[in-house]
């Protein structure tokens, strides 16, 4: 196996670098002006990007993406899967410009048809058949876990090392060799949330039940493949190990599919016969517009109702729920989304572009004889500087290689190509084609060979 020339990698980081601020002078100039935007970007996550600036656009459609400079880029990040279904989709123009200009009300916090068509698809796709909508999949799973942690009368949950679940504060929470610690760089928690959480590694069973047998979780809260600390697939039998061990001990489990999605249009649930007690999701079945859900088994679903019974408010003070969810806009935009982009039929075909995308990775690398390995998720690839890949949440951060991933960012935009700015993730949406993908090999061939050669 060839290892990376260090020395050789800062050279050509430096050269792509330079490249990157020389041709992108609009988008530099963008962000060092935003005098009034708090860290210069409208969201502080916007920072996280390769070349010492965030790239700033002008239009997207499809799987392009227009710069500030002129610049068309393939776009393989798609909004973090937030634009899963391309940007702009044409169903999607039409159910906004309906609901805004023609039938007017955006937000009424009253319910409309599009709802209810909503939530029975959801139900058909996933199995569960109760149905709620928030602004996020944050917002899902952190009203979740209130729903769990009050029918359970259960004060902690459990979620794997360096597991991610939006800004949810007990999910910040990473094992160091058995201990639960704050993930690093936590900000500011109201709490240690070693205290509210449990945690281990993906992929351990043995670990999970050593955790489960305290008998205070309320919830295991897992992705059925970790995605945003690079993808780590699950082995044969470990998520129904997982759901083996949450019946043993009286736990619930809730499913994360913001990101499993990929795997089909009833994500890994549907894809892989799981049987969560909820599902939690968000990003992609709004087209970009914001919007998440959760759904709940009838079981939980009537636990809660009893809960209700006993006094619990989740109609006004009860912190489930919030002024502008499942609001008009993004009810029209989800029901756009499933009725006509990401339909049944459409999946097999990203999906088998997304296979092309991940052989052809592996080709290049052993060719260039490099100990990286490439993972697939269902129309979700990336690459990993780790051969093996790794099993778990430990494994994954201790194979990540910021200078390699810079360069290969940076290579990628200087030549019309992007991918998700802070892994190596890429996705493929209705709009993506197979010169798109031809088009992302013959970048990623010449670079490395630029760096082996």
């Amino acid at each position: 196996m060839n290892s990376v020339n260090r020395h050789k990698l800062a050279t050509l980081l430096a050269e792509e670098t330079r490249r990157y601020d020389q041709e992108h002078p609009a988008s530099k100039a963008l962000h060092e002006g935003a005098n009034n935007l708090f860290a210069r970007v409208p969201m502080t996550w916007m920072n996280k990007w390769a070349g010492g600036f965030p790239l700033g656009f002008t239009s997207a459609h499809g799987v392009t993406i227009t710069d500030l400079d002129g610049h068309e880029l393939i776009d393989f990040a798609l909004g973090d899967t937030g634009a899963f279904a391309g940007h702009s989709p044409e169903p999607l123009i039409r159910a906004l410009h309906q609901r805004v200009g023609v039938a007017g009300g955006v937000t009424t916090m009253m319910p409309n048809e599009d709802a209810q068509w909503v939530g029975a698809e959801m139900t058909r796709r996933f199995g569960l058949p109760q149905w709620s909508f928030t602004l996020s999949a944050t917002d899902a799973n952190r009203w979740l876990l209130r729903l769990v942690r009050l029918v359970t009368k259960r004060p902690k949950i459990l979620v794997f090392s360096y597991s991610y679940h939006g800004s949810v504060d007990e999910t910040f929470v990473v094992s160091d060799h058995g201990r639960a610690l704050s993930r690093p760089g936590n900000v500011a928690p109201a709490v240690d949330p070693s205290t509210t959480t449990r945690v281990c590694e993906f992929n351990d069973l043995a670990a999970l039940e050593r955790e489960l047998a305290h008998g205070d979780v309320a919830a295991v809260l897992t992705e059925p493949a970790m995605t945003n600390i690079g993808i780590v697939l699950p082995e044969p039998g470990f998520l129904e190990g997982v759901r083996d061990l949450c019946d043993k001990f009286g736990t619930l489990l809730i499913i994360d599919e913001t990101h499993t999605f990929s795997e089909g249009p009833g994500g890994s649930t549907k894809r892989r016969n799981l049987r969560p007690d909820a599902i939690t999701i968000g990003k992609s079945l709004g087209g970009g517009v914001p919007c998440g859900a959760y759904g709940l088994s009838a079981e939980l679903a009537e636990r809660v109702q009893q809960a209700v019974k006993s006094g619990a408010d989740i109609v006004d003070v009860g912190g489930v729920g919030g002024t502008l969810s499942g609001n008009p806009l993004s009810t029209a935009a989800m029901r756009a989304v499933l009725g006509e982009v990401l339909t049944d039929d459409i999946f097999p075909r990203m999906e088998e572009l997304a296979t092309t995308f991940a052989e052809g990775m592996r080709a290049t690398i052993t060719r260039a004889q490099l100990p990286w390995s490439v993972s697939q998720l269902g129309t979700r690839a990336e690459y990993r500087f780790a051969n093996p890949a790794p099993k778990n949440g430990g494994e994954s951060v201790r194979a990540a290689d910021e200078e390699l991933e810079n360069y290969l960012h940076l290579f990628g935009i200087n030549r019309g190509v992007l991918i998700t700015p802070f892994h190596n993730m890429v996705l493929i949406c209705p709009a993506t084609t197979e010169a798109h993908v031809n088009a992302h090999q013959v970048m990623f061939d010449e670079a490395v060979d630029r760096l082996i050669k």
